[in-house]
């Protein structure tokens, strides 16, 4: 048996049987000319093998019809094939909010094709976390995505305690955790739109800001701050209790009574700056006229809006592509080290 040649001489005929009775792992040796040893190396991985090898054994297991049997394999490798996206916010969130669709969906893809599952769980409550905690505990995942995470939430130390891999999506939650982290550059991102502003010739500059408790919230007013500094407006900072459109009606609402004279702000998220929006008209001020208005995150509402809205873009699929990628090397026990990634300002007609 050569490893890694030409198609085997019986190769069609043993893929035919293989169908008929239900191929095994022999049968794709045979199939692919190349030990079974070889087609166990790459079903875990293709650790130690040719590239020539690895494509016969591929083709060899499209030609057999052979699927893993992923509860033996597990039994052997120790491992589930799957990995979950934990959330740490309400449903509603998870639905209304499309920086979280686009990650889910970004991760789904890219794990799907590692041949890995995803298992979305929800953790906003304490009854929530601890079910997250029995689930990863009992060996049904390889590694846990961590998204959005509040500062006092115990969950991270909690993941961190059962010493499976994880990957942060912001800011690393608290010191001491050995948790890398993949991030968008929310602190130059908000420099980057505010001094786009103030650019502007605008000189009453607001801003509604994100939760404290979040990263986002934190990194975003301190850009803002960066900024500024002493000429930020007196009384021209709101804090949103959420990344929501109501709550953005309800800080610009605020922001308007206690900073009337605001030619410009910015509004720490696209969904916060739609309801912004909604404020801003209903109280008789027109944008861009009258006050300019600058978003975060470039979601695909920034363009649905009246009118469009100039945001900083966060590049939300590069950042679910390296979150995968920092987890896959985490799982495989090979080193992987945090990332902070570029953001960029979209200028459309809101300023």
């Amino acid at each position: 048996m050569v490893e890694g040649g030409g198609e085997h001489p019986k190769s069609r005929g043993a893929a035919r049987r293989a169908q008929r009775r239900g191929p095994t792992m022999e049968d794709v040796a045979e199939v692919a000319g190349v030990s079974r040893g070889t087609v166990s190396r790459v079903l875990n991985g293709a650790f130690h093998v040719s590239p020539e090898s690895l494509a016969a054994v591929q083709k060899a297991m499209r030609e057999t019809g052979y699927v893993v049997n992923q509860s033996a394999r597990s039994l052997v490798t120790r491992r589930s094939g799957a990995v979950a996206f934990v959330l740490s916010e309400p449903q509603d969130r998870l639905f209304e909010d499309p920086v979280f669709n686009v990650l889910l969906r970004a991760c789904t893809q890219i794990l799907g094709e590692e041949d890995c599952s995803l298992v979305l769980m929800l953790a906003s409550t304490p009854e929530e976390r601890s079910r997250v905690i029995r689930f990863v505990q009992g060996g049904h995942v390889d590694g846990v995505l961590l998204v959005s995470t509040h500062d006092g939430d115990p969950l991270a130390a909690q993941l961190d305690s059962a010493g499976l891999p994880v990957v942060v999506c912001g800011r690393p939650p608290a010191a001491g955790l050995r948790m890398p982290y993949v991030a968008a550059d929310d602190r130059g991102g908000a420099r980057l739109i505010t001094q786009y502003l103030l650019d502007q010739g605008r000189r009453r500059i607001a801003t509604v800001a994100g939760p404290e408790d979040t990263a986002g919230g934190v990194e975003r007013l301190a850009g803002y701050r960066d900024v500024l500094g002493r000429r930020a407006p007196a009384r021209g900072i709101v804090r949103a209790t959420d990344f929501s459109i109501a709550a953005g009606y309800a800080a610009m609402t605020e922001l308007l009574d206690g900073c009337p004279t605001l030619d410009a702000v910015f509004v720490a998220s696209d969904l916060l700056a739609v309801g912004a929006l909604e404020a801003l008209h209903e109280a008789g001020r027109r944008v861009p006229d009258d006050v300019l208005v600058g978003g975060f995150d470039d979601s695909a509402m920034a363009a649905a809006t009246r009118p469009p809205l100039t945001t900083v873009r966060q590049p939300l699929a590069q950042v679910a592509a390296e979150m995968v990628e920092v987890l896959l090397r985490l799982i495989a026990g090979r080193p992987a080290s945090s990332r902070v990634l570029p953001t960029t300002l979209v200028r459309r007609g809101s300023a």
